[in-house]
């Protein structure tokens, strides 16, 4: 493994080595078109878009926004940006009107690189984004995501819009732009809690240090699975980057599907995956099939952990879980490993590919990593310990460390520079609140537990964690409060049925005279905001419950909501 401070800390200059070392490896499979590029054809496209890039102005540290739901486009233009010194600034693509104009107003990019389906939605907005100069990527008729609908429409010319096509040089040459570990790589948008969403700022050691841990299992035998969106850390970080860093493959699918996930795992003979909470479910609901061992899946990431991970582990044949603590503003600090294939009941041996359980072990144990049995890890929570070059601790109000036992905020030290995240964005204050004490602090809560490994509780602010996104309940109250009829908006979260995730839930009150009725705000929210950000639950009320200091009391309208018997969804 290559240590910090070396030129391959930089993950498309581990490419630019791949593509001469190993040309012809597969490096993306796009599933969906089951479309193969090797390492030598990747390289060669990014550099083409790259030098297109340079050659529109595009200069070391310009901030370019990307705004697609193609993951195949998406991660070449994130490695294109990379290469020509910009900043890769992804845009959920789920979002529309404010939730839309906020990141792009707040980070003001050079270029917005989007796609034909976008279009329509960029238009609602024109009026509230700067101007900006479009890159359009067109899908071909044949493309399964091409969309007839769309096709003709174009950006309003407040955007400047420039197809895709015209950007692509012919220069297909590594731009060899400079740069260092500690130069500006991403800007990544986190869910606020008491205000707007963070852009969290990443450097390209950043990148290196979070995938350090992760890529420790994979070799370039070895397939990555991907079906995470890429822009959140898990779906461009932890597993492409991951893979292009060693020089492995990454299977490319546009979403999680429950009923294609194992006909996928086979196609692209992916070897290592993340699940992520509610997909574990759906795959366990499944139909049991005395074949369902018998698969190429053998490393698998799960976060947070279920407590039934033994049961998933023995079902699958799956010879390591992995899990932890992930965050985009530190990283992935936190690690363990839980073996399970030692019974033999992990995968088949003549499925296999990558490292030995063995080799996988004695691995982990160099590195530090916690590793346990199955039936060793039963409390939920767990996390494991601090990985290399990270320090932690469990901080009350003062920022006073707590013995084991006692809940208080996990904090974060780094031990080398660039490590974690430079700044927020245009948020100096919140970046100094951050910092207090010169302790990170996470804003999720965790305990020590008296065997020495560390749990995690819950966040904090007044996040609602659905769908595998994280939700600010501030953001879900901005835009609600925004509707003609609506005085007051409370969300939180409300246990989900299945999973470790949330329901979400809002309280309203009607202004004087105003007549919406729940159906009538649910079928307003469904237009304003993602499929998963809809409150699962609406309720009115005469008057949101507040403290003297007018400070909204959530938990009794929680236990309001969990008092009806039973609770009905809408």
């Amino acid at each position: 493994m290559n240590s910090f401070g070396t030129q391959e800390e930089l993950v498309h200059r581990q490419v630019e080595q791949w593509a001469v070392i190993q040309p012809n490896h597969p490096f993306v499979y796009y599933g969906e078109q089951r479309k193969t590029l090797t390492y030598k054809a990747f390289n060669d496209r990014v550099n083409q878009v790259a030098n297109g890039l340079l050659e529109e102005g595009i200069a070391k540290g310009d901030r370019i926004s990307v705004f697609m739901k193609n993951p195949l486009m998406t991660t070449v233009a994130m490695f294109a940006i990379w290469k020509c010194g910009a900043v890769f600034c992804p845009i959920n693509f789920n979002f529309k009107g404010k939730l839309l104009s906020y990141p792009l107003n707040d980070t003001n990019p050079i270029i917005l690189m989007t796609e034909r389906s976008m279009v329509g939605r960029l238009n609602d907005i024109a009026y509230d984004v700067p101007c900006v100069n479009a890159i359009v990527y067109s899908p071909s008729f044949r493309d399964h995501d091409y969309e007839e609908s769309s096709a003709k429409e174009r950006l309003h010319s407040i955007y400047n819009e420039k197809d895709w096509s015209l950007v692509v040089s012919e220069n297909r040459n590594n731009p060899n732009v400079e740069l260092n570990y500690f130069d500006m790589a991403n800007i990544i948008y986190t869910s606020g809690t008491t205000g707007p969403a963070k852009g969290v700022v990443q450097s390209h050691r950043w990148v290196y240090g979070y995938t350090r841990g992760l890529r420790r299992l994979v070799t370039r035998e070895d397939v990555v699975y991907n079906d995470l969106p890429l822009y959140h850390v898990g779906g461009a970080f932890a597993n492409i980057a991951r893979a292009a860093f060693v020089g492995a493959g990454i299977a490319l699918y546009d979403k999680f599907s429950p009923t294609q996930f194992w006909k996928r795992i086979k196609d692209s003979q992916a070897t290592c995956a993340i699940l992520l909470d509610v997909m574990i479910p759906w795959l366990m609901n499944a139909e049991t099939k005395n074949t369902d061992r018998e698969n190429t899946l053998n490393k698998v990431h799960m976060q947070p952990l279920p407590k039934y991970h033994q049961e998933v582990a023995h079902r699958f044949g799956f010879d390591v879980i992995t899990s932890g603590f992930g965050q985009t503003e530190v990283g992935n600090p936190l690690s363990s490993a839980i073996v399970h294939g030692l019974d033999g009941k992990g995968t088949p041996d003549f499925l296999r590919r990558g490292y030995t359980l063995d080799e996988m072990t004695a691995l982990l144990k160099d590195d530090g990593v916690p590793i346990m049995r199955g039936d060793e890890v039963n409390v939920k929570g767990f996390m494991g310990k601090p990985n290399a070059h990270f320090e932690l601790a469990i901080l009350n109000e003062y920022d006073e460390e707590q013995p084991p036992g006692v809940i208080g905020q996990i904090g974060f030290r780094p031990q080398l520079p660039s490590l974690i995240l430079t700044e927020y964005f245009n948020k100096p204050e919140s970046t100094t609140k951050a910092f207090k004490n010169l302790w990170f602090h996470s804003g999720d809560a965790g305990y020590l537990g008296v065997d020495g490994y560390y749990y995690y509780v819950d966040r904090l602010g007044s996040v609602i964690r659905c769908r595998g996104e994280k939700i600010s309940s501030y953001q879900l109250e901005d835009i609600i409060n925004g509707h003609d009829d609506i005085n007051l908006t409370a969300a939180f979260p409300i246990p989900a049925k299945q999973g470790d995730e949330d329901d979400v839930a809002v309280y309203c009150e009607r202004k004087p005279g105003a007549t919406i009725t729940e159906d009538e705000l649910q079928s307003w929210c469904i237009k304003q905001m993602p499929k998963y950000m809809v409150p699962t639950y609406i309720r009115f009320i005469e008057e949101i419950p507040r403290t003297p200091t007018n400070k909204i009391e959530k938990y009794k309208l929680r236990e309001m909501l969990l008092s009806e018997a039973p609770v009905q969804k809408n």
